[in-house]
């Protein structure tokens, strides 16, 4: 389930730096266990970047999934994926169909792009600190 995200969080969080909106995803992830993505009839919502490299976006919660799901993709969903169904099916096969992440981007910005061993990298990190807190 979902937490509850504030128009403040969200403003907040919205005009980070890509940098700070990477960390605040890898937070939000670990501290939640799911990350969002869009999806439509035909799967999952991919874009291909400046330098045309195909990637996935991902969020770290449905409102901010929400607000891309406007024009060419007004027909997408936002969908859960939980970390561990991303650790053990999504980074492989993006890997084997060599695909970056676009983690958290915002309307405005394309988000950070990734490997996505470089993401499960920050998890991992991520949870390691976590436990020693």
């Amino acid at each position: 389930m979902s937490y509850i995200l504030t128009d403040a969080d969200k403003t907040a969080a919205q005009t980070l730096r890509d940098d700070e909106r990477f960390n605040h995803f890898v937070n939000k992830v670990c501290e939640h266990d799911e990350i969002w993505i869009l999806t439509d009839e035909h799967g999952c919502m991919m874009l291909t970047s400046d330098d045309e490299e195909d990637c996935i976006p991902v969020w770290p919660h449905a409102d901010y999934a929400k607000e891309w799901a406007v024009d060419d993709w007004s027909q997408c969903k936002p969908e859960a994926i939980t970390l561990k169904v991303w650790q053990a099916r999504w980074v492989p096969g993006m890997e084997d169909d060599e695909l970056l992440v676009a983690v958290f981007p915002t309307t405005d910005a394309t988000g950070v792009l990734v490997e996505p061993r470089e993401l499960q990298d920050a998890f991992t990190r991520k949870q390691k600190l976590g436990r020693h807190n």
